[in-house]
């Protein structure tokens, strides 16, 4: 027993040695969405503090980022989130696919898969109360419904 721990000691020590980038890409602000849309402040802020870590390129990196194994399963969670959803290149996705993450974002905020518990149990400011989860899930679609106007796209789901 004795010696699997030391074993484990020393791949922990050694793991430690293989860093994430935390470089997040360039923010051009013409192009991130609360600009673009003209957010509301209030609804500004709450998107920001539990959407932007992983939907933006504006991730903030916390000290346990500095920690392996945690800091690859953050970088994953980074990586996915961008992936589906990237708030700082939302004017170059296409519009329907704006509609498309529109309503994807106010479907994941009202049903509360969105921001997952395992982001907000580091980050306790971005849980949401159900009266945020609903002027998310409002704004949200009421961008959308104004993109589809702006667009003259038919109903698109």
């Amino acid at each position: 027993m004795k010696k699997l721990l030391i074993v484990l000691l020393v791949c922990f020590v050694i793991i430690q040695f293989f860093r994430i980038d935390q470089t997040n890409p360039p923010v051009n602000k013409g192009m991130d969405f609360l600009q673009i849309k003209d957010t509301p402040e209030s609804t500004a802020t709450i998107i920001r503090n539990s959407c932007y870590d992983c939907h933006s390129n504006e991730t903030r990196y916390p000290w346990y980022t500095h920690i392996q194994p945690v800091a690859w399963f953050m970088q994953s969670h980074i990586e996915e989130g961008r992936k589906n959803l990237n708030f700082s290149l939302f004017s170059t996705y296409e519009p329907k696919r704006q509609i498309r993450k529109l309503q994807e974002a106010a479907e994941l905020t009202e049903t509360a898969k969105m921001p997952l518990q395992s982001y907000v149990l580091g980050h306790p400011e971005a849980q949401l109360s159900d009266e945020e989860r609903q002027e998310l899930a409002q704004y949200f679609r009421q961008i959308e419904e104004d993109t589809r106007m702006m667009n003259n796209l038919q109903d698109y789901q």
